[in-house]
């Protein structure tokens, strides 16, 4: 007689998450089983549509259920449902998590990123908002092509622009393209408050906000407004820009924000025509700096001149479907990395129910 969905179940509880280090069945993620002779469809929910360690699961599935008797085949059904920062749940109506980009200085493409990580997540199958806070130099509507037009309004609701999939709000829609954006304390803080508490933001897995540098008011203004996720610090190889990245990571753990990670942008060039990789900036320093910190460690963007066309041009998608392969490789292991570390941070939450067999 061949193994039930009770053997399964069982062997199933062998398998963790690689980086949650709980079991699946205890954390709730197996949605359902099926046997039919030797056939097995097993229904799991990952804490993320862009799972980093899917085909590790995937793998030690397979391992642990063929090992029970009369097991021919096994079929996984994946689903993925985006767990809430805990505080965070109904301070931001229908927003579950909120990720804060920083820099400690200007000119490591920290808007570059943030938009990397909107587009990245959405391409995997979230629901993701993009917040341009970047208050005196806001950059992602001429980074999305879409500079001249204007949110939408619904009652007493600000409506985010959709695009690429995914909804947009920054201080760009609200001034002139060369107007300067001459504020003191006050209206910054005003202003951010304005974005978090009347914008339509809708159902979202993740609101991705884009930080002015350094270690102002907008990022004060942020954590003292709304429980946060975590932050993305943003650098280069330089030993200057790790100097201001270590500040503006500080900073953030002085207010009590944890530290998502560290992404190291412009990393190395690979020049075209030969394939040689050249490091222009040196390499490797924020990897080191993040585990001289202890925080993990997201990857590395390669300088790509694809990158900077579509960002001039306002075509984001470009990034995924015109840079070579290393490229969108390193663009979308960064993206995963980051969405496995919302998952660990949210598995601190009350484990959801387990599957009852019947």
């Amino acid at each position: 007689m061949g193994a039930d969905k009770s053997d399964i179940l069982n062997a199933l509880r062998n398998v963790q998450d690689p980086e949650l280090h709980k079991d699946l069945v205890t954390l709730g993620m197996i949605k359902g089983i099926a046997v039919t002779g030797g056939h097995v469809r097993i229904g799991i929910e990952l804490t993320t549509p862009a799972c980093p360690l899917k085909e590790t699961i995937k793998a030690d599935v397979d391992r642990e259920v063929r090992k029970l008797d009369g097991v021919e085949e096994i079929e996984i059904e994946w689903s993925a449902q985006v767990r809430s920062t805990p505080n965070l749940q109904g301070r931001l109506p229908g927003v579950k998590n909120i990720i804060a980009v920083g820099a400690g200085k200007g000119g490591v493409g920290k808007s570059t990123i943030s938009l990397l990580a909107a587009l990245g997540l959405q391409r995997e199958g979230a629901q993701v908002g993009l917040m341009d806070a970047d208050v005196y130099g806001p950059s992602i509507p001429k980074m999305l092509g879409i500079e001249n037009q204007k949110p939408g309004i619904r009652g007493e609701k600000l409506l985010p622009l959709e695009v690429c999939g995914i909804r947009v709000m920054s201080m760009g829609f609200m001034v002139e393209p060369e107007q300067a954006v001459v504020w003191r304390g006050p209206m910054v803080h005003g202003a951010i408050k304005q974005f978090l508490s009347q914008v339509d933001w809708g159902e979202l897995d993740y609101l991705i906000i884009d930080l002015p540098p350094g270690t102002g008011d907008v990022p004060l203004t942020l954590a003292q407004s709304v429980p946060m996720t975590g932050a993305l610090i943003v650098c280069t190889p330089q030993e200057v820009a790790l100097l201001d990245a270590v500040k503006a990571l500080r900073m953030y753990q002085q207010l009590n924000v944890d530290i998502l990670g560290i992404v190291e942008n412009m990393s190395y060039f690979i020049a075209p025509d030969t394939g040689i990789e050249y490091d222009l900036f040196g390499r490797g320093g924020a990897q080191k700096a993040a585990a001289r910190l202890n925080v993990p460690f997201l990857g590395e963007i390669p300088i790509n001149v694809t990158i900077r066309v579509a960002g001039d041009e306002g075509t984001p998608v470009a990034n995924f479907e015109k840079t070579n392969d290393v490229t969108r490789e390193s663009i979308m292991s960064f993206v995963r990395n980051l969405a496995g570390q919302v998952s660990i941070k949210n598995a601190s939450q009350p484990a959801p129910v387990e599957l009852k067999i019947t």
